[in-house]
């Protein structure tokens, strides 16, 4: 489980019709653009703030914002892309996978 010292979050970057997405599945962050390595970059600050925020936040429900449930659509779209066999995709998928906080 996540906290504000550490942790990790599940991250997909994908793109759907003319727009790059970047997600990060335990926080609920969604970042688009135009440009993929624009929604890395911005994907990568968004997951900075977000956890800094907290950090530096004095309430409670920081565990909570830590360990969100995710979004089926992208949770369907992590299990595809780890599975032995995956499953095409409507999507061209640039990146996936976990990173640290």
């Amino acid at each position: 489980m996540n906290t504000t010292r550490e942790g990790s979050v599940r991250c997909i970057v994908f793109k759907d019709d003319d727009t790059w997405y970047g997600v990060a599945l335990e926080f609920n962050i969604v970042v688009e653009a135009d440009d993929s390595d624009v929604v890395m970059f911005d994907l990568q600050e968004a997951i900075r703030g977000y956890v800094g925020s907290l950090r530096k936040a004095r309430v409670a429900t920081k565990f909570e914002a830590l360990n969100q449930k995710s979004d089926e659509e992208y949770e369907q779209m992590w299990q595809n892309l780890q599975a032995a066999k995956p499953t095409p995709s409507p999507h061209q998928v640039k990146y996936f996978g976990i990173a640290t906080i």
